[in-house]
């Protein structure tokens, strides 16, 4: 039933079924070739070598949950950890004659409210992106799945980046309703001095000024966000792993240890991530400044900045979402790697 995308989600939870085997050595998937006398082969079980023992079913209520809690710690942790860069992002989007560039945008913030001041927006922060996390990776693999037995084993093998796309748009279009409340209220501490210093203040006066509109007015420009950052990040991801191993590594994957592995991991997400800041910067802008204001539309905040505006603070989201996007995917295989599956589904006539 899964064997379409099993073998891909026990090696790592980003790269292609195909590219995997032939990381491993093991040719073409759709091949099956004669053995020493003339006949066919009859079918193996890739998987029936392995030395290690599973105990989580891919496709099982348990590992879906695995893989969400993998997402909570990737993005929540990773986000959290750059708090000070995203607060000096923020500012200079939305007030971009104080706050010039990134290293004046740091300057005039510790001068203003020290060094605690760069932490500010810490709490939204990290529980909006650990709910985002949550439903990013874990219905990730849902609809992947999902599609794939929509498609059938041949066509998911064919369409196979298409699937990986629609898989992560669909589930980010969850993420994004989870993330949207802390994501308001975060933009709302992080560039509005005086308005509040915590979440315990921010949420309240959010709630007592506009209702529950202040907490969802920003999530259809956070969907033209997020929706492109996810699509351009999980298949980036994959196509730059792939080139990595067939041009840069000097060896198979299969010959590669765990950290070197790593590596090419982390490598392959922070180039995937400048490409998902570049997409899905105008948007990212548009939230900032629609968070920080009372009233305003997407449409009327993106015609007040204007083409030159929108791409405000681009380069320090280059080096925040770069950043992010390699620890989430070597920290997020790092944990799906760990985790035990029985009952491998991956085997060769399925292909």
């Amino acid at each position: 039933m899964f064997s379409s995308v099993a073998h891909l989600a026990r090696a790592n939870p980003f790269n292609t079924p195909h590219l995997q085997l032939l990381h491993d050595g093991l040719g073409d998937l759709r091949s099956n070739p004669p053995g020493p006398t003339g006949q066919p082969r009859r079918p193996r079980n890739l998987a029936a070598a392995a030395v290690e023992e599973y105990s989580c079913e891919f496709g099982s209520a348990k590992y879906y949950a695995l893989c969400g809690f993998g997402g909570v710690l990737s993005c929540g942790l990773t986000h959290t950890a750059v708090v000070p860069l995203d607060l000096v992002k923020c500012r200079m989007q939305v007030d971009p004659q104080k706050y010039k560039g990134i290293f004046n945008g740091f300057s005039v913030t510790l001068k203003e409210d020290g060094v605690r001041g760069l932490a500010k927006g810490w709490a939204p922060t990290f529980i909006g992106y650990s709910m985002q996390g949550l439903c990013k990776f874990g219905f990730y693999e849902v609809f992947k799945v999902l599609y794939s037995n929509m498609l059938g084993e041949e066509n998911t093998y064919l369409w196979r980046t298409s699937l990986y796309l629609a898989a992560s748009a669909s589930a980010e279009f969850f993420a994004d309703i989870a993330l949207a409340p802390m994501e308001a209220a975060k933009v709302r501490i992080q560039t509005q001095p005086g308005y509040a210093n915590t979440l315990r203040d921010a949420a309240p006066k959010m709630y007592k000024e506009e209702g529950l509109k202040a907490f969802y007015k920003g999530v259809a420009p956070l969907w033209m966000r997020q929706i492109p950052y996810t699509m351009m990040k999980f298949a980036c991801f994959e196509r730059t792993v792939e080139a990595l191993y067939k041009f840069v590594v000097p060896k198979p994957r299969s010959e590669c240890s765990k950290p070197e592995q790593l590596v090419v991991t982390f490598i392959a997400g922070y180039i995937a991530g400048v490409f998902c800041a570049i997409v899905s910067h105008p948007a990212d802008s548009v939230v900032s400044v629609l968070n920080k204001e009372k009233g305003s539309s997407a449409s009327q905040v993106l015609k007040r900045l204007g083409f030159k505006g929108v791409w405000k603070g681009l380069f320090a989201r280059i080096i925040m979402i770069g950043t992010l996007t390699a620890l989430q995917v070597s920290e997020e295989e790092a944990w799906v790697n760990s985790i035990d599956r029985s009952k491998p589904m991956w085997t060769e006539s399925a292909c």
